[in-house]
């Protein structure tokens, strides 16, 4: 089945920087685009970032363009993401999705505080 392994997340400083990864089985990875969304405290799921199969194109929320980025190895079955300048609105749990603008399924993500 279908399995989704967040990891890499914790406490940064507002300015900081974070790298996420996320390890996929269960399917053909280098077959499906792959999605990272998060969730924040009291608030809906947000799709943050997207990454279409070949690795060359990618989308971003306008909340996190510019400062964040997605990348994939499909030789390894991964996924990451690059958070540069955090600020304490990026405060969430913040999951890996297969599939474009997807969040499901998805894994059971790894908890980002933004906090000085």
């Amino acid at each position: 089945q279908v399995q989704l392994v967040e990891s890499g997340g914790g406490l940064a400083q507002p300015g900081g920087s974070l790298r996420l990864s996320c390890a996929a089985s269960g399917f053909t990875f280098s077959s499906y685009d792959m999605s990272w969304a998060r969730q924040a405290p009291g608030k809906g799921l947000e799709w943050v970032s997207s990454i279409y199969i070949g690795g060359s194109v990618a989308t971003y929320a306008e909340s996190v363009k510019g400062r964040f980025t997605i990348s994939r190895d499909n030789a390894k079955n991964m996924v990451y993401l690059q958070m540069n300048s955090l600020k304490p609105e990026d405060t969430a749990l913040y999951y890996c999705a297969r599939g474009l603008r997807s969040t499901w399924p998805r894994g059971q993500g790894t908890q980002v505080t933004v906090s000085s």
